[in-house]
C-alpha cells in the first residue's frame, strides 16, 4: 500500500493519537526534542506552515510562539480531530491538501517545517515536495525538514513493534526490516532520508543546507531561502 494512502486510510485521527500514546520513553523524548528544536528556530515569527499536521500534535505546541500557524494534511479525519484538539488555540488554520501540490500563493510563509520523517512518510515525490516548500517560503524565510538519526533505530523499531501489537499497523516482517527500513507484511514500508540525501535534494535548487543532529534522534535539515 502507498505510504500516503496508508496514513490517510488506516492510520489517521484517533488511531494516529494512539500511535503516540504507545510510544516508549525514548521516542517520547525524541518527539519532544523535535518540537523544541522547531520552536527554537521560529520564536516571534509571523506566519508558519506545518506540512502533514495530522490532528495538531505539533501545531498546538508551536502556536504559542508564532503569530499564526497553518497546517495541511491529506486526512480529512485527522483534520476534523484537530478542530477539538486545537480548541484552545485561536491562531491556527488547517487545510485538506496534498503537500506536493499546494494551493498557497508563493512566498507567503516565514517558516515551513516538516518533521518526524514526513519527507519519507508522505510517500510523495521528494523533489516535488522540496520544490513546493521552497516556493511557498518567503525570501530569507526558514525551511526545516527532519528524518530519523540511525542512533535511534532500536527505539524506533520498538515503537513500530508496539504499534503492530496494538493493530495500528501491519505485522512487522522481521526478515526484511533492517538498515533503517521497517517493513510490514501488509506492504507498508517506513524508510528514512539521511543528511547527505537532504543536502543533495536542496542543492538541486542551489540552496545552502545545514544539517544538525538533535538529541541523537533526529537529523534536521535547515535552509534559509536566498535568491
Amino acid at each position: 500500500m502507498h505510504k500516503g494512502t496508508y496514513y490517510k486510510e488506516k492510520l489517521s485521527a484517533n488511531k494516529l493519537v494512539r500511535c503516540y500514546e504507545t510510544a516508549p520513553p525514548r521516542i517520547k523524548q525524541y518527539l519532544d526534542a523535535e518540537i523544541r528544536f522547531v520552536i527554537s528556530n521560529l520564536q516571534g515569527t509571523g506566519l508558519v506552515l506545518e506540512l502533514g499536521c495530522g490532528y495538531g500534535r505539533v501545531m498546538k505546541e508551536v502556536s504559542q510562539f508564532v503569530s499564526w500557524i497553518v497546517g495541511n494534511d491529506i486526512s480529512k479525519e485527522s483534520l476534523e480531530l484537530a478542530g477539538s484538539y486545537m480548541e484552545s488555540c485561536q491562531n491556527y488554520t488547517v487545510f485538506l491538501m496534498d503537500v506536493s501540490h499546494m494551493s498557497f500563493r508563493s512566498c507567503i510563509f516565514d517558516v515551513v517545517f516538516c518533521i518526524q520523517n514526513g519527507i519519507s512518510a508522505f510517500g510523495v515525490n521528494k523533489k516535488r515536495l522540496i520544490a513546493e516548500s521552497i516556493r511557498v517560503t518567503k525570501d530569507n524565510g526558514i525551511i526545516l525538514f527532519s528524518s530519523y538519526s540511525p542512533k535511534i533505530w532500536h527505539a524506533r523499531l520498538e515503537w513500530f513493534r508496539r504499534q503492530s501489537q496494538f493493530g495500528l499497523i501491519g505485522e512487522i516482517d522481521e526478515e526484511k526490516t533492517c538498515d533503517g527500513t521497517i517493513v510490514c507484511k501488509d506492504g507498508f514500508r517506513a524508510t528514512t532520508v539521511n543528511g547527505d540525501q537532504l543536502i543533495e535534494l536542496f542543492n538541486e535548487f542551489y540552496l545552502k543546507t545545514s544539517v544538525i543532529e538533535v538529541d541523537e534522534s533526529s537529523i534536521f535539515c535547515k535552509v534559509v531561502k536566498k535568491n
